[in-house]
């Protein structure tokens, strides 16, 4: 055999496949990364500072910083560094709850309407309509004046506004999956309604509706960042993301790094939240 006749033979012959995790993108990892560390953090901050999250230093009042200080200190002399990391854990539950408040229901109107079809399909996706129709963060305020304020009440009624925009996605899933061939197979081979919705639509669509969670997340941040900026969430002087970025902005010119640092912090998760749902979503298809 020649030198040519080999290489061909060898470009035929087939290639072994490249563990899923070796095909990640750099971007992708990157964001995994930021993800779990912060889960980290939210569940155990005191492993990464020794300093109290609401209590000042005295004589320590805005420091900028320092080796000491590795964030500055706010205006009572708390270290930033520290507010950050115990305030991820005020954030990161109340915006899991958020989805968790939006994903359940949301599903099961989704599942209902796009099963049963009809006049109950009719009603719901026309009262999902008018919902979307309102902007979420004026939905969220509405509900909020409604719960009264605080973190718990800020966390559901994020989440309560984003029950129609996942009832919509499921909607559409169970659908677009009532009239695939594989169901149809299994409506022929005997198979009950409940069954078919329950071990085929619903496994079917929730890879769709996971990669939408995630995304979801990230958007949840952001509200309940906007809310705490606002003052609807955390009640001082405990910390959360979108305070620290509201207590710092009248030392806009004088620390700059109150408002710098909390708002990069919210920045890099809700990027990595939006790139790993890109992922979730591409593999959907």
């Amino acid at each position: 055999m020649s030198l040519v006749d080999y290489s061909v033979a060898r470009s035929n012959e087939p290639q072994p496949a490249t563990p899923r995790l070796l095909r990640l993108q750099p971007g992708l990892w990157l964001a995994w990364t930021v993800i779990v560390l912060v889960v980290i953090v939210a569940f155990a901050p005191q492993w990464f500072t020794h300093y109290s999250p609401t209590e000042g230093i005295a004589g320590a009042q805005r420091l900028p910083p320092a080796s000491d200080h590795w964030l500055g200190t706010d205006q009572l002399g708390r270290d930033l560094y520290a507010r950050i990391l115990w305030g991820a854990s005020h954030t990161l539950s109340a915006a899991l709850l958020a989805v968790l408040m939006g994903l359940i229901p949301g599903t099961a109107l989704g599942l209902i309407a796009g099963s049963l079809g009809g006049r109950i399909e009719t009603l719901i996706m026309r009262l999902v309509d008018v919902l979307l129709s309102i902007p979420s963060l004026l939905l969220s305020l509405s509900f909020l004046i409604l719960l009264g304020f605080g973190t718990l009440h800020a966390a559901l009624a994020v989440g309560i506004a984003s029950i129609a925009s996942f009832a919509r996605l499921v909607r559409g899933e169970v659908v677009r999956l009532r009239h695939s061939a594989f169901v149809e197979a299994a409506q022929g081979s005997g198979g009950t309604f409940f069954s078919i919705l329950w071990r085929h639509i619903l496994p079917n669509s929730l890879t769709a509706v996971i990669a939408y969670a995630a995304l979801q997340f990230g958007q949840s941040i952001l509200a309940l960042a906007t809310l705490g900026f606002l003052g609807y969430g955390t009640p001082p002087p405990m910390p959360e993301w979108g305070l620290l970025i509201a207590e710092g902005r009248n030392y806009l010119s004088t620390a700059w790094w109150l408002t710098t640092f909390p708002g990069l912090v919210v920045v890099i998760v809700v990027l990595a939240t939006n790139r790993i749902s890109r992922q979730l979503a591409g593999a959907a298809r």
